[in-house]
C-alpha cells in the first residue's frame, strides 16, 4: 500500500507545484479557460484532447486490494464513486476554487454540488452540529433577510421550524451593530447575500467578516449574482463562498450545479480540525459523500465551457443593465428602480468599494480599474401589482422566467414566483413588494430591450380588463 501513498504524495506535489509556479500567475481570464487541464496531461493521458475529457461511469477501478484500501481511507487522491466524486467534477471544482481565491494569499478549494440550494445546504449543515453527543443545545445562525426565496425557506422551514436551529434575520446589513447584537454564545456562523437577489442588498463584507472572527466564527457569503469576476468575498475576509453555479457561471441555461469554495484554515468554534483546515475537502469526502449531492459529470464540463468567457460576458451585460436602469429611471410608468450602478442608489458608494471587473486594469479597452455591478436590476412599477402584471404580460423580447444569469435577459415578479412561498410577512421582512419586478439583462443590445420595456410599459395605458355588452333575450 505504501508505494500507492508514495506515488500519490509525488502526484499531489507536482500538481501543487503547477499551481503555485505556474497557474497562480496567470490572469483571471486564463485560468477561467485552462483551470488545471493541461497540454501535458491531455497529450499522456487523453490523446491529445483540448477539452476537458467526460468520464460517465459510476465507479472508479483499483489495481488491488492494496489501492482500494488507500483510496477508500482517503491515503491517496481517489474518486472511487461519482456519487463522492468523479474526474470531471475535479476539474470544474480546481477551477472555481481559483478563480472565487484569485487575489488571495492563502489557499481556497472547492465542492461541487448539484444546484445552488445543495451548496447552501452543504455550506452551512456542518457547523449545526451538536457540540456534544446526546445533549440538545440550542443553536442559532445570524443571516441576511434580504435573500434568494429559495435560502429563506430552508433557513426559516427547514432549520427553524423542522429543526428548532434559529436564525436571526438581519434587516439592515449595512447596520453592524444589528449583526452584533445578535451573536451569542450559541451562534455558529454568519450568512450573507451580496448583491441579493432581488433587493440589490449589500453589506461591509471586511467589517462582517471581522466582527464574525471576533466571536470565533466564520462568515459565508452567497456571491451568485456578482461571480468571482466582479467580487471575491474570500479576498475580503469572508471564510466560505456558496454559488449557484446555475446562474450567470452557466449562463447558456443548460442544467443546474453549485459550489461551495472555501478558504482553508477557516474560522470556527466546532471542534473538528478536519473541517477547519479544509472545509471543502471535508464537506466532500464526509458529509456530502453521506448526503449524495452530487454534481452529474456532463454538467461539470457543460459549465466549464460557460465560465472561459466569464469576465467578458459580465462585463458586457453589467454596462448593459446599466443603460437599461438609467432608461427606466427616467420612464413615467415606473416608481423606482434599484441597481448598484446608478450614482443615485443608498448602496452605490458601498457596492463601489467591492466590486470591480477583475483585471480590467490589463484589459486593452480600460487600463485602469473598472467598476461593474452586475446583469440583476429591479425595478417598481407605479400603481401596484396589477399594473405590474400587465407590464410583465406585455414582454415581447425579454423571457418570462425564475431563472437569471442567462445570456438571454428573463424578467419575472418575485411576489409571485421566486419568493412567493415566504408569504406577505416574509416579503414584507425582505423588502419586496408585489409590484416589483426582478430584470436580469443578458448579452442582447440594450437598444433592443429598451424598446421591448418601452412597448410593455405603454400596455399598462391601456384598459386591463374588456367590457362585454349584456346580451339582450
Amino acid at each position: 500500500m505504501q508505494r500507492y501513498i508514495d506515488r500519490s504524495k509525488e502526484y499531489l506535489a507536482k500538481r501543487d507545484r503547477y499551481i503555485r509556479d505556474v497557474v497562480k500567475k496567470w490572469k483571471f481570464d486564463t485560468i477561467a479557460v485552462h483551470g488545471l487541464y493541461s497540454v501535458e496531461e491531455a497529450i499522456e493521458d487523453y490523446q491529445g484532447s483540448t477539452i476537458e475529457p467526460i468520464f460517465m461511469s459510476t465507479s472508479q477501478a483499483y489495481r488491488d486490494s492494496d489501492e482500494m484500501i488507500a483510496a477508500q481511507t482517503y491515503l491517496i487522491p481517489t474518486w472511487a464513486y461519482s456519487r463522492i466524486a468523479n474526474p470531471s467534477t475535479y476539474y470544474y471544482e480546481w477551477t472555481l476554487a481559483l478563480l472565487d481565491g484569485y487575489g488571495f494569499d492563502g489557499e481556497t478549494t472547492c465542492c461541487s454540488t448539484s444546484s445552488g440550494m445543495a451548496a447552501i445546504m452543504t455550506a452551512v449543515q456542518p457547523f449545526l452540529v451538536h457540540k456534544k453527543h446526546h445533549v440538545h443545545e440550542p443553536r442559532n445562525f445570524v443571516a441576511t433577510a434580504q435573500c434568494y426565496g429559495g435560502t429563506f425557506q430552508h433557513f426559516n422551514v427547514r432549520l427553524m421550524e423542522e429543526r428548532d436551529i434559529e436564525c436571526r434575520w438581519v434587516l439592515d446589513p449595512t447596520n453592524l451593530d444589528e449583526w452584533a447584537s445578535k451573536i451569542d454564545e450559541n451562534t455558529r456562523f454568519l450568512y450573507g447575500e451580496l448583491p441579493s437577489n432581488p433587493q440589490l442588498g449589500f453589506f461591509d463584507i471586511a467589517a462582517v467578516a471581522d466582527l464574525a472572527h471576533s466571536h470565533n466564527l466564520p462568515l459565508i457569503c452567497d456571491s451568485t449574482v456578482a461571480t468571482p469576476a466582479l467580487l471575491r468575498p474570500i479576498c475580503h475576509g469572508a471564510d466560505v463562498v456558496v454559488q449557484s453555479v446555475t446562474k450567470s457561471m452557466t449562463s447558456s441555461g443548460f442544467g443546474t450545479c453549485g459550489a461551495v469554495i472555501a478558504r482553508k484554515n477557516l474560522v470556527t468554534n466546532i471542534d473538528n480540525d478536519d473541517l477547519r483546515k479544509d472545509f471543502a475537502l471535508y464537506i466532500k469526502y464526509m458529509p456530502n459523500r453521506d448526503y449524495g449531492p452530487n454534481l452529474h459529470p456532463l454538467q461539470a464540463v457543460m459549465t466549464l465551457n460557460d465560465l472561459r468567457t466569464l469576465r467578458s460576458k459580465m462585463d458586457l451585460m453589467s454596462r448593459s443593465t446599466l443603460t437599461v436602469s438609467e432608461f427606466l429611471l427616467k420612464h413615467p410608468q415606473i416608481e423606482s428602480v434599484q441597481y448598484l450602478g446608478l450614482p443615485n442608489h443608498p448602496l452605490h458608494k458601498l457596492a463601489s468599494k467591492y466590486m470591480w471587473l477583475v483585471d480590467a486594469e490589463y484589459d486593452d479597452l480600460y487600463r485602469k480599474p473598472v467598476n461593474r455591478y452586475g446583469h440583476l436590476m429591479s425595478f417598481c412599477i407605479k400603481g401596484g401589482s396589477q399594473p405590474a402584471r400587465k407590464f410583465f404580460d406585455g414582454l415581447q423580447r425579454i423571457w418570462r422566467a425564475t431563472d437569471l444569469g442567462r445570456i438571454k435577459s428573463i424578467a419575472t415578479i418575485p411576489s409571485i414566483s421566486t419568493h412567493q412561498q415566504q408569504g406577505e410577512s416574509g416579503r414584507k421582512l425582505a423588502n419586496i413588494p408585489d409590484n416589483l419586478v426582478r430584470l436580469c439583462v443578458g448579452a442582447e443590445h440594450p437598444d433592443d430591450l429598451i424598446a421591448d420595456l418601452d412597448q410593455a410599459l405603454h400596455q399598462i395605458k391601456t384598459s386591463t380588463s374588456v367590457r362585454v355588452p349584456a346580451q339582450v333575450g
